[in-house]
């Protein structure tokens, strides 16, 4: 079969410059990815640390109580009684604490970051196009590839894994953040604008607020999806729950990785349904 014009176009390669261009990086910012490592280390051990202080009986209380306050029903906190007393049960109450300070810190930074990204496409069209592709790029790339780079920064540990799990779920709250804003009323801008209100006071007390069931959305997809990579940065070295599933994975152990792999649904449905219950009450 004779070659093809394709065929005669010498590869790029692309590989080369990527793994240059981490080499760089590496090299170069050593000093900044080392104290990074450092501090967020010591930060989250010690969140973990004072969340272990807590007796488990005391914090599953007050999950049931957030429970009925976003529901205002008892179907949900029987639910998070009953499963985080399961998880307790089953000797996993030390990693699931190591998995919700992962999953709450790789949200924060999420949506710290995502929210003014959000904002800046939804007022700046140059913003929007530079940003949607990068967006585009960051949500379909396979999660495991963001190990590669994130043990080459930061090595092993709680760190790379909170740094893999914010690039992987920080697109739904730029999109959604993008969006809820795009969606308010030129109305009310108008109505805002003719009181005579300033750009930021439009922004905070008009398109925010209007804005803030769609942004919360996006937030909650941004929690679950962290939470699914934090399962997955476990293969470098990130503990919690997902640690778990990856040891029984490793050793074909059925029985355990199940358990682990329910408390972890457990703790996703859980979050899953307060974050909708706090946005949808009245």
């Amino acid at each position: 079969m004779e070659n093809s014009i394709l065929d005669n176009i010498p590869r790029l390669p692309v590989s080369d410059w990527i793994s240059s261009v981490i080499d760089w990086l590496t090299i170069n910012l050593s000093w900044l990815f080392g104290a990074i490592q450092d501090g967020g280390s010591d930060f989250m051990n010690f969140v973990t640390e004072m969340l272990l202080l807590i007796p488990p009986i005391v914090f599953i209380l007050i999950m049931v109580a957030l429970a009925y306050l976003a529901t205002r029903k008892f179907g949900l906190p029987i639910f998070t009684l009953i499963g985080l007393m399961y998880i307790q049960n089953q000797g996993l109450w030390e990693p699931l604490m190591y998995t919700f300070t992962l999953v709450i810190v790789a949200s924060l930074v999420s949506i710290l970051i995502g929210v003014p990204a959000g904002i800046l496409m939804a007022k700046s069209k140059i913003a929007n196009v530079i940003l949607s592709p990068i967006l585009d790029f960051m949500q379909t790339m396979p999660a495991f590839v963001y190990l590669i780079p994130a043990v080459a920064f930061f090595g092993i540990g709680m760190v790379p894994g909170v740094f893999s799990a914010v690039i992987f779920a920080l697109p739904p709250t730029v999109r959604f953040t993008n969006l809820g804003i795009r969606q308010v009323s030129d109305e009310m801008v108008e109505a805002a604008e003719s009181f005579g209100s300033t750009g930021s006071q439009r922004l905070f007390k008009v398109e925010l607020p209007l804005a803030k069931a769609t942004m919360m959305a996006g937030i909650n997809q941004t929690v679950l999806l962290a939470l699914s990579m934090v399962v997955i940065a476990s293969m470098i070295g990130a503990p919690g729950l997902g640690e778990r599933v990856i040891n029984a994975l490793q050793r074909a152990q059925v029985g355990p990785g199940f358990v682990s792999g329910l408390a972890l649904v457990v703790l996703a449905i859980i979050l899953d349904r307060i974050m909708q219950g706090f946005n949808t009450k009245k």
